[in-house]
């Protein structure tokens, strides 16, 4: 089994794959170190606690139950059968270091267990990656951390999905995804860490303003994982959002519980 000392997880809220059509060098780079799809598929209904929940829970939004209004206004039950990795990963680790820097708070209030100990910063993005960026520099034994990039999703909402303009807004958060690596990169952790970059959904299906349905420009998301061990320039098949949570607990030596839905994608670790 891969086992890694840390996980990095880096979510661009509303990219879908239109990073395709975007100047996305640090993506770029993790794709061609790692394993990739560009045709990854997103929980229904197709917005951010819904899918968000998904990959943090590793279930279908009819089982973890999360919507946008509930996140924002309660917080995830203690007793849910459906653990976030986090929740499995503190119950391995009691004194492991888990962050969550999410620019949307409802994801670090609402989706997270909030009696795990996790620590948890919402800021705008650019504020958003220099918090990341001290916070690796100052915990470089921290074991699993997940980012939230707003951006591109709020571009979508004004300009149009996969648009110019919104093309734009993902272009600065590679930039911000750039700061992130470097920080890791400097701290001597690429060695012995698994980065998952990814999206939550995508949009301008029914809606080139919105999104929501079933429709491919929806669903369709970006999925990428790189680290120690795993071939670079994989390209990937039949991967789920649901599917980040169990490839998290495995590459830090857990098993994935098996309420869980997620399965580890083939060919993405070389001991499968």
């Amino acid at each position: 089994m891969s086992t890694y000392n840390r996980v990095i997880i880096i979510g661009w809220d509303g990219a879908g794959n239109f990073v395709r059509d975007a100047h996305t060098p640090n993506l770029d780079r993790l794709f061609e170190a790692g394993a990739f799809t560009l045709e990854a598929q997103t929980a229904s209904p197709t917005i951010s606690a819904e899918c968000w929940g998904t990959l943090l829970h590793g279930v279908d939004p009819v089982k973890h139950g999360l919507t946008n209004t509930k996140a924002e206004v309660e917080t995830f039950p203690e007793n849910s059968p459906y653990p976030s990795i986090f929740r499995v990963v503190r119950a391995a680790f009691p004194l492991a270091k888990l962050a969550a820097y999410s620019a949307w708070k409802p994801i670090n209030d609402g989706i997270i267990e909030s009696s795990i100990g996790v620590h948890t910063i919402s800021m705008p993005d650019d504020e958003l990656v220099q918090a990341i960026a001290a916070y690796i520099h100052e915990n470089p034994d921290f074991k699993l951390l997940y980012v939230q990039l707003d951006l591109p999703d709020a571009a979508g909402h004004k300009y149009g999905y996969n648009m110019p303009e919104q093309h734009r807004v993902i272009e600065e958060s590679d930039r911000h995804t750039g700061v992130i690596l470097g920080a890791l990169e400097q701290a001597d952790l690429l060695k012995d860490s698994l980065i998952i970059a990814v999206t939550d959904h995508g949009g301008g299906g029914e809606n080139a303003f919105n999104h929501g349905s079933d429709h491919p420009l929806d669903k369709t998301i970006f999925w990428s994982c790189t680290g120690p061990g795993i071939a670079p320039g994989t390209k990937l098949d039949n991967v789920n959002i649901a599917d980040t949570a169990t490839v998290v607990a495995h590459a830090l030596g857990l098993d994935a519980p098996a309420s869980w839905e997620g399965k580890l994608p083939e060919g993405l670790f070389p001991d499968m």
